[in-house]
This record gives structure tokens, sequence and C-alpha cells, in this order.
């Protein structure tokens, strides 16, 4: 099969053809029609991610496609069956074999693409909203980076969850996409200061105490702003670092406002929850199905345009999600 393989650290993949995957038992081999580009691709190439595999490896961590052949033990049913699911890497391939309970059926009228830019953006925000930060109706969300794959989901989550929106994104555009996918206010820090607008739009509307969660995939000096529009008792969550800087938290001004920062790492989430991520996972395909969340599939990319792709993550030129067609059909 094809795929896209590391080679060394800091460098991006390039096109082998390797030895097709074969089904261990428990386990089943799919033909991988798409899979979903993430910010942690970029991260996990550079070594600088949570877990990290040894090299060469394939990255590539949401996949969409057709169970073709199963293991010792699977139901035989499995096979042609639609199917989408989280890979810890792996995913820029043509095929991949993976432990049985680890697929989702893909519901009626939902693409491959559609599945691959489901699965870990989506669930980020699910998860790290409803179960982490406990949003409720009500509540002032402020979503940073909000045009991004992730900052989208965290837009259309906290309005099922009854939140209103302040979203943050840079130039008209990208402000324009986090409008379209339900924020209530948008903010261009690249022309207006994040801590005066957040307060002018709480004062405005009868929030005086400012935003209740904030949703940080960004840091560096957004998650410092965030710090001084956050009413007392508000919780921040750590996505990511976007920007490239770590934030260095002044404990002082927790401990004033009596906040709460909760780091959210989706993988390691899911490993310590399983009930729970039965459950949210089950809520999830339920929006989904019913159209209360929509995936933004900005871009398509061929699987030899994977390095493309990296490039536009990088370089923030990048919209909403982005996906690769592994085998090069349509979405």
């Amino acid at each position: 099969m094809r795929a896209m393989m590391c080679e060394k650290i800091g460098t991006d993949p390039v096109m082998r053809t390797v030895d097709d995957p074969v089904a261990a038992p428990g386990e089943v081999v799919i033909d991988i029609d798409a899979c979903g580009v993430n910010f942690a691709d970029t991260l996990i190439i550079a070594g600088k991610y949570q877990q990290q595999p040894e090299f060469p490896f394939i990255p590539g961590f949401e996949i969409a496609g057709v169970v073709s052949a199963v293991g010792e033990g699977v139901d035989g049913a499995l096979i042609g069956v639609r199917v989408m699911a989280m890979a810890a890497y792996g995913g820029f391939a043509e095929k991949i074999a993976l432990p049985a309970d680890r697929i989702v059926p893909i519901p009626d009228g939902v693409s491959f693409a559609d599945a691959a830019a489901f699965q870990i953006t989506y669930g980020t925000s699910w998860f790290a909203l409803k179960y982490h930060a406990n949003v409720k109706a009500g509540d002032v969300v402020l979503v940073h980076g909000a045009a991004g794959g992730v900052g989208v989901t965290a837009v259309e989550c906290a309005k099922v969850l009854g939140a209103r929106v302040i979203a943050t994104a840079g130039g008209p555009e990208k402000c324009e996409i986090a409008r379209q996918h339900g924020a209530d206010f948008v903010i261009d820090y690249k022309s207006e200061d994040i801590t005066t607008s957040v307060r002018d739009i709480c004062q405005r509307h009868g929030w005086p105490a400012g935003v209740n969660v904030v949703y940080d995939p960004v840091g560096g000096e957004v998650f410092n702003q965030s710090l001084r529009c956050t009413a007392p008792g508000g919780r921040l969550l750590v996505i990511g670092f976007a920007s490239g800087d770590i934030p260095q938290i002044p404990a002082n001004i927790l401990l004033v406002k009596n906040l709460s920062v909760l780091g959210f790492y989706f993988g390691a989430y899911l490993d310590q929850n399983p009930e729970i991520a039965r459950e949210g996972m089950s809520e999830l395909l339920h929006n989904l199905a019913v159209g209360y969340i929509t995936p933004s599939v900005s871009r398509l990319f061929s699987l030899a345009e994977v390095p493309q792709a990296f490039a536009a993550l990088r370089d923030r030129s990048a919209n909403s999600k982005m996906v690769v067609m592994c085998r090069d059909v349509t979405a």
C-alpha cells in the first residue's frame, strides 16, 4: 500500500510503498478513504507531542473508511461496513489495522470526509466544554481561534449546550466563519483588543462580571488577556498552544478571582474516563445525525499532498478543517 512516512524528526512525510497490514486476533483492517488533518500532526513530527511514536512512522489520527478484513474473534459481518476510528498514528495511508472495539459505524448520509473531520475536533470541544468545564445553558463562553479546525467546533458545541458565545478570530474572513457557525459576538484580534472588547460586550448585555468559561487553543498572550476578562469563579480551558507560546500563569490572579485553569488532552481523557467517553460519543453522533453540528471541511488534499496540508496549518492559512482523501476519491 501507499503511505506517507515520517522518517526522521522535524521533516515532513514522504510517499513510500509498505506492506499491507494484516488483522491480528481482535482486529480489523480498514481501507482508509479519508484522514483528518490536525495541528497535533505537526507537533508529533517535530517531536513535541505528548505521546511520541518511534521513527519511522505514519502520522494521522482520525480515519474513515470501509472494513476490508477481520481477524480471529471478530464478526465477519463487519466486512464492508463504513466506519470511523481514532488511531494513535497510521492514518495517512491506504490501509490500517486497528482493534475492532475502536471502530464506530458512520451514520447514514455522513460522508467519509465529514466523518474524518468530526472525531478529534468535535470530541475535544464537546468533552472539554460539557464534561470538563461543566458549561450550562446561559453561560458566557469565550472561544479563541474560532475559525480554526477546533475553534469552529467549540462555537457549535457551546451553542448546543445553550451558552452565549463570544468568538475571536484574525481578519474579516475568519471572523465571518465564526459568525456563520453560530457565534453571538465576534472580535477581530488583529484590529481589536480582546480584553477591552470582551468587557464591552459583557457590560452592554448585562454580564458585568465577565465570561464564565474560556476555550483557549492558542495560548501565549491570548491566555493572558483572557484572565483579565473572566468572571470570578470562571474556568479557563487550556486546549493547546497554536501560538507557539506556553503561558506562565500568574497564580495571584487565580487566587483573587477564584479561577480554575483546566488542562484538557482529549486522548488521555478518553482513556481515563471510558464510561463518559461512550456516553459523550453517542451524544455527538446524535447531534451530527440530526444536524445540530455540521463538520466544516474547508479543503481536501490527496495523499501525496499531506506536506501541503501541514504547511497550511503552520502558516495559519487554513480555515476550519482540512481532510486528506487517501484513495484520491471524492468526499
